[in-house]
């Protein structure tokens, strides 16, 4: 384990968090690594079923490490796509646990998660034009969340706005008083662990592509994964336990921690 991305599990749920406070967590080479092979880990982890990503210290990420671009004369960015990618479409769910401010390239790992939780003081801002470049890669995966004109207005301004703006137009689930962050997380958490993990993978597989699908083709598929659900063996324990009014087995043993070390 490197020095720049923690990792902790219990209950069910995996922590990562971006530790470098030093440089606002920027996305350095090394952090990126190391943020990437957390994230396998966590997603090849049976005993893993919802990740939680998090930063140390005020800010959650200042974007890419502009120090070190200039150093090695060449952008760091070779592994953030593909990272964007891992969360987008980990198929346990992700929650951003936002500790605070947020830039540009940190925007992009909040727009991936499918949960972002974010302290009213926080702040936000896409940058990238008033350094000369473009917000490019986050793009692919803000532009997915964000209302178009409030994507037009802050990709183009670079102009800083606050979490409840945010939530506002979709970049994070929700904005909620700085001493609230850990109890709201743990909340989603144990909400998320009541689904049954095959049920939230296609489910978070069909929030990405059902909206694409024409009317007549989204219905016919999805009348045929209905019938394939009910009678999995997933579903059938999900049914069984309802009428015996007991926990199905995915629930009974897992509860997430409340409090972070």
């Amino acid at each position: 384990m490197g020095n720049l991305v923690h990792e902790e599990a219990a209950g069910g749920v995996a922590t990562i968090t971006l530790d470098s406070p030093r440089n606002r967590n920027a996305l350095s080479v090394a952090l990126l690594g190391e943020l990437d092979a957390a994230l396998r880990r966590a997603l090849d982890d049976p005993g893993v079923r919802v990740i939680v990503l998090t930063g140390a210290g005020p800010v959650f990420c200042s974007g890419a490490d502009l120090k070190e671009q200039r150093a090695t004369g060449a952008p760091v960015t070779a592994a953030f796509p593909e990272i964007m990618t891992l969360i987008w479409e980990s198929p346990k769910p992700v929650i951003c646990r936002l500790n605070g401010t947020a830039r540009a390239g940190g925007l992009g790992l909040v727009a991936a998660c499918d949960f972002a939780i974010a302290p009213e003081s926080a702040t936000f801002a896409f940058s990238e034009v008033r350094l000369g470049v473009a917000p490019a890669m986050i793009a692919v995966t803000v532009l997915r969340r964000v209302e178009p004109r409030a994507a037009a207005e802050y990709f183009m301004t670079g102009e800083t706005f606050s979490a409840a703006r945010a939530a506002e137009i979709g970049l994070v689930t929700r904005a909620v008083p700085d001493e609230d962050v850990d109890v709201t997380v743990a909340r989603y958490a144990e909400m998320l662990l009541l689904g049954g993990p095959e049920a939230l993978a296609i489910t978070k597989r069909l929030l990405r592509e059902v909206p694409a699908l024409p009317m007549a083709e989204g219905m016919r598929r999805m009348a045929e994964l209905s019938a394939e659900r009910f009678t999995s063996e997933e579903g059938q324990e999900g049914i069984r336990a309802l009428l015996d009014k007991r926990p199905p087995r995915w629930a009974a043993a897992l509860t997430p921690p409340r409090d972070r070390s």
